[in-house]
């Protein structure tokens, strides 16, 4: 099967993107990764490898292992670009998160939007995980259609403790996430309150996802394996 992930051209969530891409390929799917422009080698968050505040907050080292794995990636190397993408040539879209500011770039595509829209229309298999449901929110296709995403208490706990070094790095938009998503018409699924526990690649305990249908949403990197298997669960 040949999945769809498109990225920025720096500041995606390390976890968010190389988990699914590890679990996927390792079941011998393709993994198609689109940019705005293609041809070069997008840029995870350079804080999520090496820690937000003394070291910490980052991805774990398994996921951060991946990451490097996916640097020698012959399609991670030569993305697509993303505008001419034909929904039809593609099984799955995999939408990725991330806070960064660079984030914009794909979190405010219109042009990726309308893509997006092609493909949900197609009703194949769609994830989005964090901040990645706010271009399906603002693709319009979440009206009435169950969705967790990156929620309000977390992302106002960890903006609020790392303000005072970060800035406004952990709030990309003015708005909450879930306050958009929620607004999209999208019924939100907050999940349990998880303050920091992560599940990982044989404990799914600490994980959420909300699977719709064909869609599969996850609300943060702490997500990413158990999201990653049920996405793959749905390619068959």
């Amino acid at each position: 099967m040949r999945v769809l992930l498109p990225l920025p051209d720096q500041d995606f969530d390390v976890t968010e993107v190389a988990v699914p891409w590890r679990l996927l390929t390792d079941a011998g799917h393709e993994v198609v990764f689109a940019t705005e422009r293609g041809g070069a080698a997008p840029a995870a968050d350079p804080l999520l490898l090496t820690g937000v505040l003394f070291g910490q907050l980052g991805a774990e080292d398994e996921p951060k292992a991946f990451y490097r794995q996916l640097l020698d990636d012959p399609g991670y190397r030569a993305p697509v670009a993303w505008g001419p993408v034909v929904p039809e040539e593609f099984d799955g879209l995999v939408l990725p998160g991330g806070h960064a500011p660079g984030m914009r770039q794909y979190l405010g595509s219109a042009e990726l939007q309308q893509v997006v829209k092609g493909f949900w229309a197609l009703d194949r298999p769609v994830g989005a995980i964090c901040h990645g449901v706010l271009v399906l929110a603002r693709a319009g296709v979440l009206d009435g259609r169950r969705t967790t995403c990156l929620p309000k208490y977390m992302e106002r706990m960890a903006y609020f403790a790392t303000a005072w070094r970060r800035g406004r790095y952990y709030r990309t938009y003015p708005a909450y996430v879930q306050d958009e998503v929620i607004a999209s018409g999208a019924v939100f699924e907050r999940g349990p309150v998880e303050l920091g526990n992560r599940g990982t690649a044989t404990d799914d305990g600490p994980a959420f996802v909300v699977q719709d249908g064909n869609y599969v949403s996850a609300r943060w990197p702490g997500d990413a394996y158990l999201f990653a298997k049920t996405f793959a669960a749905l390619l068959g």
